[in-house]
């Protein structure tokens, strides 16, 4: 009895985040690209980097003529990572990028609607696969380009959750699971929450210097309250 309380809680709290921090910030409308493949690219080249930072090198990519998977098989891994050097780590993730364009390659003849349409666990198992790919990666991929509901755990979802107090878990899969456990499992449910987590961690939650007077979600922190 106790532990179905706790649930039912947890789960009123979370809802009530994403309803406050909606209200706020209105629609999200994620993730920010022109075409499936281009989630792709923006989810390999995001990691340990700024989402400003990835733009640039998509802007490269796009003056380049490197923005489909066939582009990138048929291009030298050199003028791969110079387009893509604002995005840091650009040697490593031009190898992530044709690796994962010769897999669609050999697996799909270039269709990234096939390799999608399968069922997400085969899917996400597939991704975890290939060099480069961990759960944040891949999960993004599943979520924005394929449209399934698998909740992205990313750093400032961590940061939030923790100064929040909502749940002790800091783990990928634990934080994971705990979203997946208190949420009605709807893909555009888990698309429009964590882009909402990111806007707040961007302008509000911030790292070092948070603006905890300004922020909308102030009074369910236990950041305030210690």
């Amino acid at each position: 009895m106790h532990e179905r309380l706790v649930r039912e809680s947890e789960k009123k709290r979370l809802m009530g985040l994403f309803n406050t921090l909606l209200d706020f910030f209105g629609e999200q409308r994620w993730w920010p690209a022109k075409t499936k493949f281009e989630v792709v690219i923006g989810a390999i080249l995001t990691q340990n980097t700024s989402w400003t930072q990835v733009e640039k090198a998509l802007i490269q990519l796009r003056k380049h003529k490197l923005l489909d998977p066939e582009s990138i098989c048929n291009e030298s891994l050199d003028s791969i990572a110079e387009s893509i050097k604002p995005a840091g780590y650009f040697n490593q993730k031009a190898a992530y990028l044709k690796e994962f364009c010769s897999h669609l390659r050999d697996q799909y003849n270039y269709s990234l609607n096939s390799m999608l349409t399968k069922e997400l666990p085969v899917l996400r198992q597939e991704l975890l696969s290939l060099n480069g790919f961990g759960p944040e990666t891949a999960d993004s991929i599943i979520l924005y380009a394929a449209n399934k509901p698998v909740f992205v755990i990313d750093a400032y979802t961590k940061r939030i959750m923790k100064r929040l107090g909502l749940t002790e878990e800091q783990s990928y899969s634990g934080l994971q699971d705990f979203f997946h456990s208190n949420l009605p499992k709807n893909a555009k449910l888990f698309n429009e929450f964590h882009a909402l987590l990111v806007a707040l961690a961007k302008n509000y939650c911030l790292k070092k210097e948070p603006l905890c007077i300004k922020c909308p979600v102030r009074l369910q922190c236990s950041k305030l309250m210690d």
